[in-house]
């Protein structure tokens, strides 16, 4: 038969608080009950997610987890970036709930995607529909122009990886130092910005504003010929989109 549908049954600690959330992203809640058990079931468009609550339940220790596929990757979290700015006022990038930035994925063969962790602690990965054994488009695969930015992108790459796939934001963290650190790391000044405007994005992860504030900084400092300023204009607009309102944003130095 070709109706079935697979729905993902989610653990929460709270209906009410993934009910908050959902519909801040555009969704609409379509069954709530409390008893006997709390469940709650949201929707949006084609994506359907059902949530049941736990008492006591820590969502830090959650392991829920699921795939949403669609060929509109970039259009969806632009969607649910809106609904936060509405809703919360900023991206949130730290803590419970949050969302990651739509990248290329080293692990799923460089297609973008991006994850939301909800305030349940699951992770919803949104990842881009491909034909069935085609490979990535040209444009997503890692920049190489140099040896330098070779070894730059490939170490975003892997703290991508680490990130914002599998949650180790410490081990990402060691990634991209490691690589900050070499005494090449500015003979590619995208691929510098890049790595800077994404180490800054983790340092809000890990809830230091003060590495965050150097690192915008840092950003800032990075002299781009125009041409370059259009390469590292995502990265930029990342920066600018979480630096803190008081503050400057990143243009970098021309």
């Amino acid at each position: 038969m070709a109706d079935e549908v697979t729905v993902p049954l989610l653990p929460c600690s709270s209906i009410d608080d993934i009910e908050t959330f959902y519909v801040a992203l555009g969704f609409r809640t379509t069954y709530k009950q409390r008893k006997p058990n709390p469940h709650v079931v949201v929707e949006r468009e084609a994506i359907g997610l059902h949530f049941f609550e736990i008492a006591g339940f820590d969502p830090e220790q959650s392991y829920g987890s699921c795939l949403v596929v669609t060929p509109d990757v970039e259009g969806l979290h632009r969607a649910f970036a809106a609904g936060m700015r509405a809703t919360y006022g900023k991206v949130l990038v730290s803590g419970l709930p949050r969302m990651t930035r739509a990248r290329p994925r080293k692990n799923y063969g460089g297609v973008t995607g991006f994850s939301v962790i909800d305030p349940g602690g699951n992770w919803i990965r949104v990842v881009h529909r491909t034909s069935p054994g085609s490979a990535p488009d040209a444009e997503r695969q890692p920049r190489a122009a140099n040896v330098a930015g070779g070894r730059l992108t490939t170490a975003l790459a892997n703290a991508v990886v680490q990130a914002d796939s599998r949650g180790d934001t410490a081990q990402a963290v060691r990634i991209l130092d490691t690589a900050l650190a070499r005494p090449d790391a500015t003979d590619d000044p995208v691929a510098l910005v890049e790595l800077l405007a994404y180490r800054a994005e983790l340092a809000l992860v890990l809830g230091d504003s003060a590495t965050a504030s150097a690192l915008f900084n840092r950003v800032a400092a990075v002299s781009l010929t125009p041409e370059e300023r259009e390469r590292a204009a995502t990265a930029l607009e990342n920066a600018a989109d979480l630096v803190q309102p008081d503050s400057p944003p990143p243009t970098s130095a021309g």
